[in-house]
């Protein structure tokens, strides 16, 4: 924390009105494994100090890895010449939402830790789980596992003296068959696999071995599967496609900073605007939609942002009305909203900005069960396979690894190449059945980009399997 202060120092004295100041340590290890061979095998360790000072109108942020004080309170000194000189540009002075000084550690639990367990064991589990899908036909096999140990201190002129200890992992599988001219895959637990603010005990739960053979015989079942047709019917969607669409099509949406305009690299900006919160019609009335970084375990958790604001539970989408978004101290102060907790940096040298936390659908009363058994023709599908959306998060067409005929309350025919397209209000307005609370999965994408230069942000996203009327299935191109 001392280096914290002494950065907040420097920043202070050359005439910020605020600043804050982090100082973190990250430790990385990442393996991977194909068919029964260890291909790679990382460690990574870094450290630093960021410094954000606040001028006028204008922000500057200063970094260095050089953890002294003397450096620390040179990175302050940059940070406020930086706003100082933003601040030349016309603009009202930036304000900020309050939140309550305090002085706190909090650290995400975790049973068993990740950077503990040998290397031997899970070079083991890898080698093991690709043997097996290919020996059940596919003639690709891979799997991986991430582990992130973050340590960080924040200092805010406002006197918040905070630390945390956040540690991070999970794993992946995929086994992918090729034919005549064609390829055709399957993942578990899901395209990026999962990942949550947890220890090793997550990827022991995970149970790789049981599903091994699975995902390898049903790789090469999908090579001979009839391709899903193009036509409207009843779409059921997996808790594992429900998380992408959650992410794609409402997260990045609801992101102040893009509704503002103030960001647009990689996802766009939006097609939500201000003036509609609290009015507009997102979706059916069974859309209910939160931002909570509380939730024990989930990939998006923590104890406190990067601005000082404490985890808590936001309302986005209730009952189909958009009425919360997600937001940092800076762009809630400008829309009227309080303090929304969801500004980090994926490093010491990045400035924080508006990140996703956990961005989940709350569980209804229905399960998958009932609603393949209430869907006379439909297509059940699942596992994200690739996405398309365009620049304000309207309009998309999502493809999934696995589709399942529904004939009149049955699960029928395995389909491959199944995708389906909308447009986001329209599409969310159709949601008829939304799956319970057994059901409601915490989905973790560790792989979430924005900002330049880029940042990879870790969001969770609960969901669990819901049904839509009338939507477009097996659209090509």
């Amino acid at each position: 924390m001392d280096l914290a202060e002494a950065a907040l120092g420097g920043a202070l004295d050359a005439g910020a009105r605020y600043a804050d100041a982090r100082v973190m340590v990250m430790a990385t290890e990442s393996m991977s494994a194909q068919n029964g061979e260890i291909e790679s095998l990382r460690h990574g360790e870094r450290a630093g100090i960021g410094v954000r000072a606040l001028i006028g109108s204008s922000w500057g942020f200063a970094s260095t890895a050089e953890l002294s004080s003397r450096e620390a309170r040179r990175a302050g000194q940059h940070a406020a010449e930086t706003a100082r000189a933003s601040a030349r540009l016309a603009g009202a002075p930036l304000e900020m939402a309050p939140v309550p000084a305090v002085h706190d550690h909090w650290e995400s639990a975790c049973a068993e830790d990740p950077l503990s367990v040998p290397l031997s064991e899970k070079a083991g589990l890898l080698a093991s789980v690709t043997s097996v899908a290919r020996a059940a036909g596919a003639q690709i096999a891979q799997a991986s596992y991430d582990i992130w140990d973050t340590t960080k201190w924040l200092a805010t002129s406002e006197g918040s003296r905070i630390s945390q200890h956040i540690r991070e992992c999970g794993a992946a599988m995929s086994a992918t068959a090729i034919g005549d001219g064609e390829t055709q895959r399957r993942s578990y637990p899901g395209i990026r696999g999962q990942y949550g603010t947890r220890g090793w005990e997550l990827v022991r739960q995970l149970d790789l071995p049981r599903h091994a053979g699975r995902v390898g015989e049903e790789a090469v079942a999908l090579l001979s599967a009839p391709v899903c047709p193009d036509r409207r019917c009843d779409l059921v969607l997996g808790s594992e496609q429900m998380a992408l669409q959650i992410h794609e099509s409402v997260g990045h949406a609801t992101e102040l900073d893009r509704i503002l305009g103030w960001e647009a690299a990689f996802a766009g900006t939006s097609w939500l605007e201000l003036g509609q919160l609290g009015s507009l019609r997102f979706g059916s009335p069974l859309m209910n939609i939160t931002a909570d970084a509380t939730l024990p375990g989930a990939l998006g958790s923590f104890g406190y942002d990067d601005e000082g604001t404490p985890a808590h539970r936001v309302d986005i989408v209730r009952e189909g009305i958009w009425v919360g978004a997600l937001s940092g101290r800076d762009s809630a102060a400008l829309a009227g909203l309080p303090a929304g907790g969801m500004v980090r940096a994926d490093g010491h040298n990045r400035i924080p900005m508006v990140r996703m936390t956990n961005i989940g659908l709350l569980p209804g009363t229905s399960s998958l069960e009932a609603m393949i058994a209430e869907t006379d023709d439909g297509v059940y599908m699942d596992t994200n396979r690739s996405w398309s959306i365009d620049d304000r998060r309207l309009n998309f067409q999502f493809g999934c690894e696995v589709g399942y005929e529904l004939k009149g309350g049955r699960l029928g025919r395995m389909l491959r190449n199944p995708t389906y397209t909308g447009i986001s209000p329209q599409f969310w307005g159709s949601l008829d059945r939304v799956g319970g609370e057994a059901e409601w999965q915490f989905w973790g994408t560790p792989n979430c980009g924005k900002g330049q230069p880029v940042q990879i942000g870790h969001t969770g996203h609960p969901s669990v399997p819901c049904r839509f009327r009338d939507v477009r299935v097996g659209v090509r191109g």
